[in-house]
């Protein structure tokens, strides 16, 4: 397994525990250094990235959250499972919010479908790789013109503007 794979899946692995445990603010630190420990072993110098990923998907959780009701509203926030939260999160983050020339658009959403199909159910890789690519195609893929859902792609933009500025 790739290093950066193994530590994206550190890092969904320390979200979802955090998420399925309430979200406790103080037990995220001890979390993802006992992850470290376990699953990163020989991986110190992917512990920055891990720190980044999850300290931005944290720090960015209520706007992510609000791209994932907006992109499937058919499935509440809390109606979907664990597993594939804590990917879509993750997923979103690298997405919206990450370092494009790091972590190019493509390999976020190919990323996060391949954690889908390690830790998530039969059809979570259809389902992450279903929101992902909405958000993608509603945001504009570089070089490429879609036809955009006008509504929703100017709604996902309001949504990560108007809070740019509101601490979370």
């Amino acid at each position: 397994m790739a290093s950066r794979h193994l530590a994206r899946s550190i890092a969904m692995q320390a979200l979802f525990e955090w998420d399925f445990n309430g979200k406790k603010p103080a037990a995220l630190d001890d979390i993802v250094e006992r992850n470290k420990k376990e699953f990163g072993v020989g991986l110190d110098e992917e512990y920055p990235f891990i720190d980044r990923l999850i300290k931005g998907t944290v720090d960015h959780l209520s706007k992510i959250d609000q791209v994932i009701t907006q992109a499937a509203p058919e499935w509440p926030i809390e109606q979907i499972t664990s597993a594939d939260r804590a990917i879509l999160r993750l997923g979103l983050y690298e997405l919206l919010f990450g370092d494009h020339a790091e972590v190019p658009p493509k390999v976020a959403i190919n990323e996060a479908i391949e954690l889908a199909k390690s830790f998530g159910g039969e059809s979570s890789g259809r389902f992450v790789n279903g929101v992902l690519g909405t958000v993608y195609r509603e945001m504009g893929e570089p070089g490429k013109e879609y036809p955009k859902r006008d509504e929703s792609a100017h709604k996902i933009n309001d949504q990560i503007n108007k809070t740019d500025n509101v601490k979370e």
